[in-house]
């Protein structure tokens, strides 16, 4: 899977420019925002159909403009398609898959298929599991569009039940209808489970590979799915524990157990990275998981997912460049960085 170009129009700093890829390498050099992110998020946004940047969709314009666009071309194994993305100051944003709009972003998921990493991924390891969620569900999002329907109606059901714990003023009458949704939320907290569990075993020995050949075969990584609830009858164990929890729940105000509250433990020989990694350990795990998603990403849709990486040289030294680039070297790699002198790398040098 390749871009060949990009089409950028009164998006973030570029009036009107279009940038073209080889198939291999791409390194994009300039001064600190000078707009080398602008490009990494652009053709991101093309995949998930979201900035990793903003959640106010309209903030990607061009300052003072009304309206901006992107156009990604891409090279599948099977096929070419185009992806064109509206946006406007007041409307919602609009996308088009080789000239058809589509109406929701499941629609878009799995068009194209990428990996991001920057030096802000390292809140991977150190934030709250919401991040290492997060990242658990852009690889099925991505890999497998019915999970991105089912995390969906998961979100709905549950934002329902918090709705009654919250207005319910008698916990009585509220144990009498709330079931409804204890069940709906049991039977869809499994399926996910399920999904994430398989993910983090597939995920596990490429992780491992990736922190041993970085670290020089120094550091082993461990990754341990926790969830509310693991093994079998998932579904009845959650539906008892909603049940025997509804009086903390209704103080509360939301529900304490569920998927939605999973987490990814990470080991790094033994000691949880998280609290006793240093910074440069945990850079590389979280580098690493990176890299363990891009041979996920490859056996589960059956062709190589581009790789971007934003100002990611600045934290590495020579030797581990080199490491990462020939790690990768099968997957098209656009990266960012203000200054590039690495001779023995053969790439495409995009000057801003």
């Amino acid at each position: 899977m390749q871009i060949k170009s990009l089409t950028v129009k009164d998006y973030r700093s570029y009036e009107d420019r279009k940038f073209e890829f080889a198939p291999t390498v791409n390194v994009i050099v300039g001064k600190n925002a000078q707009g080398k992110t602008n490009i990494i998020e652009a053709i991101f946004f093309m995949v998930i159909g979201k900035s990793f940047r903003t959640s106010h969709e309209k903030d990607v314009i061009r300052w003072k403009e009304e309206n901006g666009y992107i156009l990604g071309e891409f090279a599948k194994k099977y096929r070419d398609l185009d992806i064109e993305m509206f946006f406007n100051v007041s409307r919602k944003k609009a996308i088009k898959i080789d000239g058809v709009g589509i109406k929701r972003i499941g629609e878009l998921l799995g068009s194209v298929n990428a990996v991001f990493f920057s030096p802000d991924e390292l809140r991977l390891i150190k934030n709250s599991p919401e991040e290492r969620r997060r990242f658990m569900n852009i690889i099925l999002s991505q890999t497998n569009r019915s999970y991105f329907y089912l995390l969906g109606r998961y979100e709905k059901v549950l934002a329902n039940r918090n709705k009654l714990l919250k207005t319910s003023r008698d916990i009585n009458v509220l144990s009498e209808t709330i079931d409804i949704w204890n069940r709906a939320l049991s039977d869809l907290a499994e399926k996910i489970y399920k999904e994430r569990a398989k993910l983090i075993e597939e995920l596990s020995p490429f992780a491992k590979k990736a922190q041993e050949y970085l670290s020089g075969g120094k550091e082993n990584i461990e990754l341990v799915y926790k969830s509310s609830f693991n093994g079998e009858d998932y579904s009845k164990k959650m539906m008892k524990a909603l049940e025997k929890n509804i009086e903390k729940d209704f103080k509360l105000g939301y529900t304490s157990v569920g998927v939605h509250r999973d987490e990814i433990d990470i080991f790094l020989n033994g000691v949880e990275v998280k609290s006793f990694g240093s910074q440069g350990q945990q850079r590389t795990v979280a580098l690493s998981l990176k890299l363990a998603e891009l041979e996920i990403i490859k056996n589960r849709v059956g062709e190589e997912p581009l790789l971007l990486l934003d100002d990611v040289f600045s934290e590495l030294d020579r030797d581990r460049r080199k490491k990462l680039i020939k790690f990768t070297s099968k997957a098209q790699t656009i990266i960012t960085c203000t200054d590039f002198d690495e001779p023995d790398i053969e790439c495409n040098v995009i000057k801003l």
